[in-house]
């Protein structure tokens, strides 16, 4: 709606802008569509009367009128510049849009290419067992300190660059982020959550990465850190503060020539 208004405005500027002010020198001026200096006078097209008129060439401000018919077209060249820019802008969005699937999920981009990021399965361990994270049946949790936690001690989805980039589709309107992981025997840990008695309230404790963001869609974001990556081992999460939701998508970076 503001592009097609804007559209309108200059397609309007441009119409007025073929109409120039012949300035008098005791600053009146006449409507003209245009002008031309015949000896000792100047002819001109009233847009007002539609028609050709004469007068003398020494009542008109000729530096006057000249230099607000250039500074008038300077101004809609630069509108018009700026309006092929957004065009340009929103086309390579779209086409930036089309390319990422429909199904929620993150996808790495690898130079022209997007790789599925497959989403991890992810346990709240306490210390009486382990359970699967499940979004639409959060497991119930008592007081105390659970650790959300991804099976295996290294991702299989490597990065090369520091500054890895990807495009994430959100299942919901949640939060997102990337957390570094945490070590553990056997394990990464995603996050730890500090259950608090008789409220059960949750507290989260994680290692969140800053991250720079792009909406391109209303559910799908390009995200990349803010700065390098250390070596180690990353997840790229959805969440809702407080909850039992999170969902996973885990990566590492390791940097080249180390296993």
């Amino acid at each position: 709606m503001g592009k097609l208004l804007a559209l309108f405005c200059l397609t309007v500027l441009v119409a007025w802008a073929a109409n120039l002010k012949l300035y008098l020198k005791d600053g009146s001026y006449h409507i003209a569509r245009e002008y031309k200096v015949e000896g000792d006078r100047v002819s001109f097209y009233s847009v007002e009367r539609g028609e050709w008129e004469e007068i003398p060439l020494d009542l008109v401000d000729l530096r006057r009128t000249e230099t607000e018919f250039k500074q008038q077209q300077a101004a809609i060249e630069v509108e018009a510049k700026i309006l092929t820019e957004e065009d340009q802008a929103e086309r390579q969005q779209r086409e930036e849009v089309a390319r990422v699937p429909r199904e929620p999920g993150v996808y790495l981009v690898e130079g022209k290419e997007l790789k599925l990021i497959k989403q991890a399965e992810s346990k709240a361990v306490t210390d009486k067992g382990r359970n699967v994270l499940k979004v639409l049946m959060p497991i119930p949790v008592v007081a105390g300190k659970v650790t959300v936690e991804l099976d295996g001690e290294h991702s299989s989805n490597v990065v090369a660059g520091t500054q890895p980039e990807f495009y994430f589709r959100l299942a919901n309107n949640e939060r997102f982020a990337i957390f570094k992981m945490g070590a553990k025997k056997g394990s990464r840990v995603v996050q730890t959550w500090n259950v608090m008695p008789v409220s059960n309230e949750i507290v989260e404790d994680n290692q969140v990465v800053p991250i720079l963001n792009r909406q391109l869609d209303d559910d799908l974001y390009k995200i990349w850190p803010s700065e390098p990556l250390k070596s180690g081992e990353y997840a790229v999460v959805e969440y809702t503060t407080g909850q039992r939701n999170i969902q996973v998508w885990d990566f590492a970076y390791r940097p080249a020539g180390k296993p």
